[in-house]
């Protein structure tokens, strides 16, 4: 009897240290979860990337996370680990540090925070937009609000100096400024509704001038492009202008449903007898409508484009493609680079 059930045992134990243990050595922390190929697997990607509760994480818990990953990928993952800790620590690491430089973003200028940050700036853009103080100081609070957002998540492998930063940041709130103003006065004798959509104008003007110009150093001395062993093999202008523009395409998508659907709600909301008598409660909800829109908007305007773009050697300029085919001929069909968010 005590043979046959030694090896019973011996199974039995197996098994449960398979469970409490599990095998972790050949896990790759850096693959992506969902595939990054199809819009729908970026868009969940985002979903938790974005995840606005990572705001409120400790820097202490944001520390580990780095620990974790940086452990993950050599490989030394203290015993006891589970997959479901390496996943969460993957979270928190994409969603708080660069991915080019692996330093801690400050936590305005996350992606995680634009839901928070953006629902607040957005809510009180579009429901004081009736006096010119108001458009001045809400366009510039948001402008100032980009700026920030864009630098921290620019391609950090091209430097830009404290004199672009700042020269952007006053042509790209001038910009802003002066489309909402422009227009206002434009579309005083307009409907209403018109004029609740002359935020959104501002917006998508400003969002034209504002990354391009942040990120101007990429489009002067090209973007750091690498072969799919992530060596780097050059820099080209060309993947700075695809990347700039995609950028610029997913934050109006970003904004644009908010900005454009929520005053078609509002005008008609504020025309009911009830909310006329709580016209105090018109901006706190303006605000949690715009949350509720932005909590789905952030990821998928994220997800439109792969984060890592690839781009055929053909598509850069001739000098790029003359060295690289010079050094490694036919075998760098196509070169990757970050685009930022």
């Amino acid at each position: 009897g005590t043979v046959l059930i030694f090896p019973v045992f011996l199974k039995y134990t197996a098994v449960c240290v398979s469970k409490m243990e599990p095998d972790l050595s050949g896990f790759n922390i850096d693959a992506p979860r969902w595939d990054q190929f199809t819009f729908l697997g970026r868009v969940k990607h985002f979903f938790n990337v974005t995840d606005p509760r990572t705001v409120l994480v400790p820097e202490r818990e944001l520390d580990w996370a780095k620990m974790m990953v940086e452990k993950s990928r050599m490989g030394v993952v203290p015993p006891g680990t589970q997959m479901e800790q390496l996943l969460y620590a993957k979270k928190l690491y994409d969603s708080a540090f660069h991915p080019d430089t692996g330093e801690k973003m400050n936590v305005i200028g996350r992606m995680s925070f634009q839901v928070p940050g953006g629902m607040i700036i957005t809510g009180f853009m579009l429901q004081f937009y009736r006096t010119m103080p108001a458009i001045i100081f809400w366009q510039w609070v948001n402008q100032s609000f980009n700026a920030l957002v864009n630098y921290t998540n620019r391609n950090a492998a091209s430097p830009t100096s404290g004199r672009q930063m700042a020269l952007s940041y006053v042509t790209a709130t001038t910009t802003a400024v002066t489309t909402a103003v422009s227009m206002n006065m434009l579309t005083k004798k307009a409907p209403p509704l018109v004029a609740r959509w002359v935020p959104f104008a501002a917006v998508a003007a400003a969002n034209c001038v504002n990354i391009p110009m942040m990120r101007q150093q990429e489009l002067i001395q090209g973007i750091s492009v690498k072969d799919k062993n992530h060596n780097e093999i050059g820099h080209s202008r060309r993947a700075a202008v695809i990347g700039i523009t995609q950028v610029v395409i997913s934050r109006i998508t970003m904004a644009a449903p908010g900005m454009i659907l929520l005053p078609v709600v509002m005008e008609r909301l504020e025309k009911l007898r009830f909310m006329q008598k709580v016209k105090v409660l018109h901006a706190p909800l303006q605000v949690m409508l715009c949350g509720c829109f932005l909590i789905f908007m952030v990821p998928v305007a994220c997800g439109l484009f792969p984060q890592i773009c690839e781009l055929p050697v053909s598509y850069l300029e001739q000098e790029l493609q003359d060295t690289i085919k010079a050094k490694y001929g036919e075998l760098v069909p196509s070169v990757y680079f970050n685009k930022g968010l």
